[in-house]
């Protein structure tokens, strides 16, 4: 009954937004802090994406780029920046991957706006709707797509930008007798897009990280030389999804606070250091909740005996307006401790996974350790 009661309040909720969309053009990427606007909505997205005749030239397009998207340590997305500029590639790939097609999903796009647009309407033109598209921070999330069989043909949905987990989408299927394209407007759930191809239109959030995997140094390159110690993640294993489905995968900001190679041996020489902090981004697939993904990322270069404690931070990246925790690093001269101020920043909106201190002990009490903090698992390794 609930689901149900769900569906009930889901359908006049879309039915409700559908009618708002015919009497205004422009529509806010986020409501709640607008950089720029794209004169079609996301829903107005997914209904053309629904009108395009793709085939398997274009689901292979998005295959690759989604899956060139997901090397780079990045979600399984497709920019629409990429998608006009740079077919089939994917976030954090060069350019020059671009693959050449016959009929990229660009050339569908500019011939379907094209062919709607008529010298009568007062709207953008077809290169100004491009135009704000590449500039807009749209793409196509594919979840689940390794999955994929490499026939079935999607079923296009967007994001509600509400607390649901249903929403409507077009489900795309060739009819075998005619080759034409049909398409059914269907229920989308998470359940859904596990056993289907699905297309979700939405926005995107991490283009402008650098995830993990872009700068972990070779393992070889970095190693302890008798003089320093050296602190590393090893892996790292997400116990819940942060988000709804439409939204993807969650996107893990992790800081470390300290005071890299302290080896002061008065409060005259504490004055010649400084805190530093280390940040990097684990970004975790939906299909990936509960694996243990392993890493060899570096927390810190020269773990000292003089390092007391470490200031952690875990946040789940949802955007917002920038501010900082306030706390400490602390480290040891002649058993006595000092304080060194750290802020470590993060985004109004982001979710706290975990913060605090982390005592120089907890690493040292074995060699590999493994903790709890809030609901992901992380594992370090001091050598």
């Amino acid at each position: 009954m609930k689901n149900f009661f769900n569906f009930i309040v889901l359908f006049f909720v879309f039915s409700a937004c559908s009618k708002s969309e015919s009497k205004s053009y422009l529509q806010p990427i986020d409501p709640d802090n607008a950089q720029e606007t794209v004169c079609l909505s996301l829903s107005q997205m997914a209904r053309i994406f629904a009108a395009l005749p793709i085939g398997e030239e274009q689901m292979d397009e998005v295959r690759n780029a989604v899956s060139g998207s997901s090397d780079q340590g990045y979600d399984e997305e497709y920019t629409l920046k990429n998608l006009l500029s740079a077919p089939g590639c994917g976030l954090g790939e060069s350019n020059t991957k671009a693959t050449s097609y016959q009929r990229p999903m660009r050339d569908l796009l500019t011939e379907y706006l094209n062919s709607t647009h008529t010298k009568a309407d007062k709207g953008p033109s077809p290169e100004q709707i491009l135009t704000e598209l590449e500039n807009s921070d749209y793409q196509i999330y594919w979840p689940y797509s390794e999955d994929w069989d490499g026939e079935t043909m999607p079923i296009i949905t967007y994001d509600p930008m509400i607390e649901t987990e249903y929403n409507f989408g077009y489900r795309m299927r060739r009819d075998k007798a005619t080759g034409q394209i049909q398409v059914d407007t269907i229920v989308v759930d998470e359940s859904v897009a596990r056993d289907n191809p699905v297309w979700v239109v939405n926005n995107n959030r991490d283009a402008e990280a650098t995830p993990l995997q872009a700068f972990i140094p070779d393992p070889q390159s970095i190693k302890p030389n008798g003089l320093n110690r050296i602190l590393r993640m090893k892996n790292f294993t997400m116990l819940r999804n942060y988000d709804p489905w439409f939204k993807g995968g969650s996107e893990f900001v992790i800081k470390c606070g300290s005071v890299n190679g302290f080896v002061a041996q008065t409060e005259a020489e504490l004055k010649l250091y400084n805190p530093s902090i280390t940040e990097f981004v684990v970004v975790v697939r939906r299909k990936d909740l509960k694996k243990k993904l392993d890493y060899d990322a570096i927390l810190l270069t020269n773990f000292t005996n003089q390092l007391d404690q470490l200031a952690f931070l875990i946040t789940e990246d949802d955007g917002g307006t920038m501010t900082s925790w306030k706390c400490s690093a602390v480290v040891k001269i002649k058993s006595k401790s000092y304080g060194f101020d750290i802020d470590l920043p993060f985004r109004d909106k982001d979710d706290i996974v975990w913060r605090g201190q982390l005592s120089a002990s907890y690493f040292q009490s074995e060699d590999i350790v493994t903790g709890r903090f809030g609901d992901v698992e992380m594992t370090f390794q001091l050598e």
